[in-house]
């Protein structure tokens, strides 16, 4: 049986561990909260470096995205580099491959209509790949990126925006300590800052990472899909009370809960650990296809309907 650890900056109390089969293999995925605290979570790395198949590296990107250009992370290096053995991923790699066919599932199914519909995307440096592919499916895209990762109310409506700011600004904002930029440890558990709401309000659909959507969340998201990820069952619950209609994670559920990318990303990895695997290294595309990932869907109120 391969292991796989996500050692997560988020909260302690949304650690879970999981098993799944994968192209025949048993995979155990296990996420460990670090309360927000690096020095953990590289201590802890390198504590289990060597001993387990695979990493991933939770609640911290060690690359955002714009266009063709890629930004890293000042805080993430240091977690990269505790390991030394054991490979490690951030879940960039699956949310450029894995996300984009999530998008492409749900409208060739029907079961969420993008075209002229009003698209709030957290952070598409965040989640590129799934912002390029709502954009393209004729979404009127509403980017938070100021606005949830620099607290600088300024939304912007195309990517080819996002990109020059992006270019002036993520040099800056990447040397930034993680804490001003994403809510790690008490932070994804404390007080939901609603001051941003009416963002919600505005726009049919909401995307991105799940803690920056739930830091900024209103009392009520009547009528409202959420396409995300990791959220736990209390989560559901809480989106469900709040009149959200759709719920989509990108990832499946696992045992009552979806796992991030990065530690799925970190299970595939393990996989090209497998001498009996034949043909490998192989893409993450070709990986996709051969597992079929299906997104988990979520319809959380009694009635029918088609966004």
């Amino acid at each position: 049986m391969k292991r796989v650890v996500s050692v997560s900056l988020g909260s302690a109390k949304r650690d879970h561990c999981a098993e799944i089969e994968l192209m025949g293999e048993t995979i155990q995925i296990e996420r460990i909260g670090t309360n927000g605290n690096i020095q953990r979570a590289i201590n802890l790395i390198k504590d289990l470096d060597g001993k387990v198949d695979a990493f991933g590296m939770g609640g911290i990107d060690l690359y955002l995205w714009a266009g063709q250009r890629k930004y890293i992370l000042r805080d993430a290096i240091g977690i990269q580099k505790a390991a030394q053995k054991t490979p490690i991923v951030d879940g960039s790699g699956l949310k450029n491959t894995l996300e984009p066919r999530v998008i492409e599932y749900l409208y060739k199914e029907r079961i969420v209509e993008f075209a002229n519909k009003k698209v709030l995307i957290t952070s598409a440096m965040d989640r590129f790949g799934m912002a390029e592919a709502i954009d393209g499916k004729g979404a009127r895209l509403t980017i938070g990126d100021l606005i949830f990762a620099l607290k600088v109310d300024c939304p912007l409506y195309s990517l080819k925006t996002l990109n020059r700011v992006a270019k002036i600004l993520a040099p800056i904002a990447c040397k930034l300590p993680l804490s001003m930029l994403y809510p790690t440890g008490k932070q994804q558990d404390g007080k939901i800052d609603r001051k941003i709401g009416s963002y919600y309000q505005e726009n049919d659909i909401i995307a991105g990472d799940y803690h920056y959507i739930r830091r900024y969340m209103p009392e009520r998201l009547d009528g409202k899909t959420l396409i995300t990820n990791t959220v736990t069952q209390l989560d559901v619950e809480e989106l469900k009370a709040k009149g959200v209609a759709l719920l989509v994670t990108t990832t499946p559920e696992l045992e009552g809960r979806s796992f991030g990318t990065n530690a799925m990303e970190a299970a595939i990895v393990a996989l090209g650990r497998n001498e009996t695997i034949k043909q490998w290294p192989r893409s993450y595309e070709t990986i996709l296809e051969e597992i079929n990932l299906k997104p988990r869907i979520l319809r959380l109120q009694d009635f029918p309907f088609l966004t």
